[in-house]
């Protein structure tokens, strides 16, 4: 897929969807019930690029929330998990939605199930990241209907709607006799529709796997999803960047170096690696963060920012030399190595528990991630034979399983998830320096609604603080 046809694509119908359709549900002046005015493809293009883009902006708030990352600030609001208003990662999710919205019906009048199918499981994508972060969320008014209130709907819900999105899209991606193919206008796996079925059962194991703490989990039926789900790293579903649309974090990483700081790596994240919490140190660490001047690895205490160090050298950061941060980098949607990771906690969760192949697929996780980065072999197997690692099935605990979880998903935002479900039990996390007072001590659980919520459609919108738990957290 790599080719200048598609970077300009991505500006001509970025142009286009500027002057068409509904791109703000609250958006008055456009007619929401003319989706025509956009092609179906124009939608597509759009719809899987801006989807990475919605996975980093998301993980680029949720990193700080986990601690991959640090401000070098002392007291940076980030950091130390003060209320902000999120109104642009609102609007950008509910914009590719309302295009999946236009895509939908525009698929159905053209018969072209493929796009259709590709449109639901987007849908489900990017409706899960809302829900994920803020809860009860506009929906059912939300795309279709003019109004400035649009009503909120249950969170729980909507996770039956993102099972049925994912069902549907599915069903309509095995029909095979699509009028249009989506092609290279589709970003993510180039018009594969067998591609898309996977990340369609993989998306299921995720969301069914969220539900970890709610009586009605059955670890059978995520495992039964990921039999139709990834079968290697060949199938990761992710969007490749080029030199003229560098990777957003690769974008971080060149600010900081121009002294807009950012991309700084939090202490708790070097010494999960460095070997000084585990006791072995990961060949993945210079993968994914950069030594300081001195070529140690250094990181910044959340809240505590960097004293009196420089303002940069003294520290780790994100470099371009660095996997996720480099200039053409994939920014990854979906891996294989998460759903084996999924894998091995459901098959530990199961009734009677499946001990052997949990170990397995906590191993064969390790080890995707490390082949997607390009770890040395010789490396890859000291690390996997190490004691810390090679823990036997046994032995193998749900903490194993979320360590080597939470190296594999690097940077995305799917690890704030796993930290609540988790109750941010990691080893040696702990809580920020200057943290919000209004938390009680305890790590946030869930986004404030924006500002531009609260203003124009403040009768609807749920009143709830940051450590006010989703539904599946509880």
């Amino acid at each position: 897929m790599k080719n200048v046809t598609k970077v300009l694509l991505i500006t001509v119908f970025s142009s286009i969807l500027l002057l068409a359709g509904c791109n703000d549900y609250l958006n008055i002046n456009d007619d929401p019930n003319n989706p025509t005015s956009a092609p179906a493809l124009g939608l597509l293009t759009n719809a899987t690029f801006e989807t990475s883009q919605n996975t980093y902006r998301i993980g680029s708030t949720t990193s700080y929330y986990v601690q991959y990352l640090a401000s070098p600030n002392t007291g940076s609001a980030l950091d130390t998990q003060e209320p902000l208003s999120f109104g642009n990662d609102w609007f950008n999710l509910y914009d590719v939605l309302t295009d999946l919205s236009d895509l939908e019906l525009l698929a159905e009048e053209q018969g072209a199930t493929q796009l259709l199918g590709i449109a639901k499981i987007l849908k489900a994508y990017n409706l899960a990241l809302l829900v994920d972060s803020w809860g009860d969320v506009p929906y059912s008014d939300a795309f279709f209907v003019q109004t400035l209130n649009p009503s909120y709907n249950d969170q729980s819900e909507l996770y039956g709607t993102i099972f049925t999105l994912l069902e549907d899209g599915i069903q309509q991606l095995q029909q095979q006799n699509s009028t249009i193919n989506a092609g290279n206008e589709d970003f993510i796996y180039g018009g594969d529709s067998s591609k898309w079925i996977q990340l369609g059962y993989m998306l299921q194991a995720r969301y069914l796997n969220h539900l970890s703490k709610q009586s009605s989990y059955e670890p059978a039926a995520v495992l039964s999803a990921i039999e139709n789900g990834f079968a290697s790293n060949e199938d990761d579903a992710q969007v490749t960047y080029y030199d003229s649309q560098v990777n957003p974090w690769a974008s971080v990483a060149i600010a900081n170096a121009g002294l807009i700081l950012g991309g700084w790596i939090s202490e708790q994240t070097v010494e999960h690696l460095d070997g000084t919490t585990y006791g072995v140190e990961d060949p993945r660490i210079s993968f994914l963060i950069s030594p300081n001047e001195d070529g140690n690895f250094v990181g910044v205490e959340n809240g505590a920012g960097r004293g009196n160090a420089p303002e940069s050298g003294a520290f780790s950061v994100l470099s371009t030399d660095n996997y996720y941060a480099a200039r053409t980098a994939p920014l990854v949607i979906a891996s294989y190595a998460e759903q084996k990771f999924i894998e091995a906690e459901a098959a530990l969760s199961t009734n009677p528990a499946q001990p052997a192949r949990a170990y397995q697929a906590y191993l064969d996780g390790i080890e995707a991630h490390m082949d997607k980065l390009g770890v040395d072999t010789v490396e890859k197997d000291a690390y996997l034979n190490d004691p810390a690692v090679a823990v036997g099935s046994a032995a193998l605990t749900i903490d194993d399983i979320m360590r080597e979880k939470y190296v594999a998903l690097f940077l995305h935002p799917e690890t704030w998830v796993d930290a609540r479900r988790y109750n941010y039990s990691y080893a040696n996390m702990t809580i920020p320096a200057n943290l919000n007072q209004d938390l009680g001590g305890e790590f946030i659980r869930r986004l404030g609604y924006p500002d531009s919520e609260t203003q124009r459609n403040g009768q609807n919108v749920p009143d709830v603080n940051l450590t006010d738990r989703l539904f599946w957290d509880q």
